[in-house]
């Protein structure tokens, strides 16, 4: 029986609660797991780190996608296997992945699912499971503070972001494997790892977290006119036809701003930065997943 740790971000829900979790671990045969809470996600990683040293062979991660991120990010290519219960605002990697949105059947993936490698990107060296990107996404989850997602949920991502369409876009230079791929004005670009963003919508049609790529996307829409047809195309998982997006595939990009633009990884905001470097790192963290969405998924 694999020895089994708990790294849980206090602030989040998911079913029952942690005396759930608990009751449930203990009913399967855990009764005693390496247990350790944290009240905000940064403090995290020094968690899954010292489970994976006390010899945990399974993290359960107890948080939405910038938890999950930052034990991501503490313990890519190390081997260690990571249980997602997703208990956030969006959980966007646990829907990717096909993760139960009911803690018991959660908790049995993580003991008895399949282990499968899956690609991290990053950018300037931390590691994301989801996407990544600079500009309006950005600016969208640093102005969606926790009061407010706590108040209305995946809505305040939604209400932030309309706030910021008519934001003035920035001057960018960018190159995927070493070569030039655009330059102009953009009002973001985005680095994604899998095909789902909020609401089910395909962001990038086609992508796979296990194929040793990365989607990188660029949105040049200048004004609300221009984003609403954006959006359309995206609500129709049609984004690639739209003539503000372009949409390449690579192992690695290296992009330069005008000016300083904030950036996030997995819907965690970071410092303005005027320049940002994104690489995939293929098979470099284990996830549990039911059986089925590891063979629909191809991972």
């Amino acid at each position: 029986m694999p020895r089994v740790a708990v790294v849980a971000h206090t602030g989040k829900s998911f079913g029952g609660g942690l005396g759930e979790l608990r009751k449930v671990l203990a009913s399967h045969g855990h009764a005693d797991p390496l247990w350790y809470e944290v009240r905000k996600s940064r403090k995290a990683p020094q968690y899954a780190r010292r489970a994976l040293a006390e010899g945990a062979e399974v993290i359960f991660v107890w948080g939405g996608d910038g938890t999950v991120q930052r034990c991501i990010d503490a313990v890519a290519d190390t081997g260690a296997v990571l249980a997602i219960l997703p208990a956030g605002t969006a959980n966007l990697l646990a829907t990717n992945l096909e993760i139960p949105a009911d803690l018991t059947e959660a908790v049995l993936v993580g003991l008895h699912g399949e282990r499968r490698r899956l690609d991290t990107g990053t950018m300037n060296g931390e590691h994301f499971a989801v996407m990544a990107g600079a500009g309006l996404d950005a600016r969208m989850i640093a102005e969606a503070d926790r009061g407010m997602k706590d108040r209305i949920g995946r809505a305040a991502y939604l209400y932030t972001g309309a706030r910021s369409l008519s934001a003035r876009r920035v001057k960018a230079t960018i190159k995927v494997d070493g070569r030039h791929y655009f330059t102009g004005r953009i009002s973001c670009v985005l680095a994604g790892n899998v095909s789902k963003i909020l609401g089910g919508v395909e962001a990038f049609s086609g992508a796979l977290p296990d194929d040793g790529l990365l989607e990188i996307g660029i949105v040049t829409a200048a004004n609300r006119l221009e984003w609403a047809r954006t959006l359309g195309r995206v609500a129709l998982n049609t984004a690639e036809k739209s003539p503000f997006v372009k949409v390449t595939r690579g192992r690695k990009a290296k992009i330069r701003f005008g000016r300083p633009l904030r950036y996030e990884l997995d819907g965690g905001a970071r410092p303005a930065v005027t320049k940002v470097r994104i690489r995939v790192h293929p098979g470099s963290i284990r996830i549990c997943v039911p059986a089925k969405a590891a063979t629909r998924q191809h991972i």
